[in-house]
């Protein structure tokens, strides 16, 4: 038995490198051919878009979405096959969908999608339909044909819009981009995209939220705070059905205020409140319109003159979308005037050199404290009650 024991160990052994052997040496699995074979056929679809080859993209499978997307200039566009799950002859794909605009994007923009695929008689995977991965936010081709409009400093990309409307846009939005220039500096792209969807609906399925939060809401600036440089190039998505309502004044203000957030994207993170973004995009955007404190602040106004005098400048929480459309107005325009203040008082260099000293914070905690002593040699207290005292002045 012991001499048994000493023989059969090596020859277990053995045979177990033999066994382990054969089956390194089997290839791969039926699943992961899938997922080459699969991968392929994303990267064959890809460069259809890139080359212009709707022939090239018919061949693999459902003409959507390129009809909508063809007219977008794209530098890359790319999947990375993410997930497969396969029953027989079908199968669904998840993917991560990469692609850049040409001229604007200095990074990807990363969307996830949801492919479902089938075999024919040959055996090749072909794509059935392609649609946005769920809870993730549809891409302005989901909605129906791309029309762009260029502008000497803006991309303007619209579904359901005529051509005459967007160009009106990009016109806007030419104009913005300077105005914000002078205000803040050149050390920013100096251009802009923006989305037109072609209702309330469409604005909320591109930013992946109910309409309920943005009804009423003219327009939003998507991308990263921080400004690490790997974020892509921030889209100015407008609510038509707002937007529409505004007068030619407001239309240019709101563009201008969302350009602002461009340009200002990285020196803005989790440091910088809400009063001092949204107070300062506000003062770009009416800086050359010679509005007054009265005709762009009225909710504050009635509040000041009812002898309401806010008691401290606007939390975050005041500026909800889905919150008390008072409040809100009233959280704008306090913020504006806190700016505008800063801009009398100081000088409108200082009032930029404050934003950026705010943005130099990793956090909230001692920011605004910190950049008041700094810039101005004040605390946050005094400055409230600077604050306090300019809104009874200029709205009392």
């Amino acid at each position: 038995m012991a001499g048994r024991r000493r023989t059969s160990g090596p020859a277990v052994l053995a045979a177990g490198l033999l066994l382990s052997s054969l089956v390194s040496c089997g290839g791969p699995s039926a699943s992961d051919l899938a997922r080459e074979q699969v991968q392929r056929l994303l990267d064959r679809r890809a460069a259809a878009v890139l080359h212009h080859d709707p022939a090239a993209y018919a061949a693999t499978g459902a003409r959507a979405p390129y009809a909508n997307l063809k007219a977008v200039p794209f530098t890359t566009w790319s999947y990375r096959l993410t997930a497969l799950r396969r029953s027989g002859s079908r199968a669904t794909a998840e993917a991560d969908l990469r692609y850049r605009v040409t001229g604007y994007d200095r990074a990807p923009v990363t969307a996830g999608r949801t492919l479902t695929l089938s075999t024919g008689p040959d055996g090749k995977w072909r794509v059935d339909s392609e649609r946005p991965r769920a809870k993730a936010a549809q891409q302005l081709w989901d909605q129906g044909a791309v029309s762009v409009v260029r502008g000497r400093r803006s991309l303007v990309l619209g579904v359901g819009q005529d051509d005459a409307a967007l160009r009106g846009y990009a016109g806007l939005a030419d104009r913005a981009v300077p105005a914000v220039s002078r205000a803040w500096g050149t050390d920013w792209s100096r251009h802009v995209v923006v989305l037109v969807p072609g209702s309330l609906e469409q604005m909320a399925a591109l930013l992946g939220s109910p309409a309920s939060s943005y009804r009423g809401i003219a327009a939003v600036t998507t991308g990263e705070a921080g400004g690490s440089g790997r974020a892509p190039a921030d889209r100015v998505v407008l609510n038509p059905d707002a937007y529409g309502m505004l007068g030619s004044l407001g239309r240019q203000v709101v563009l201008t205020h969302e350009t602002t957030h461009v340009a200002t994207r990285a020196h803005t993170n989790a440091a910088t409140p809400l009063w001092l973004s949204e107070g300062y995009a506000d003062w770009v955007g009416y800086r050359d319109t010679g509005r007054t404190p009265q005709d762009a602040a009225p909710e504050l106004q009635r509040a000041v003159g009812d002898g309401e005098v806010p008691g401290a400048l606007p939390a975050d929480r005041d500026f909800g979308f889905a919150g008390d459309a008072t409040r809100l107005a009233r959280a704008y325009e306090g913020g504006w005037m806190a700016c505008r203040m800063i801009a009398d008082k100081w000088g409108e260099d200082r009032l930029d050199d404050f934003y950026r000293a705010v943005g130099r914070h990793r956090s909230r905690s001692g920011a605004v404290e910190d950049a008041l002593r700094d810039e101005f040699g004040t605390t946050l207290e005094d400055f409230t009650a600077q604050w306090r005292e300019y809104l009874t002045a200029h709205l009392g």
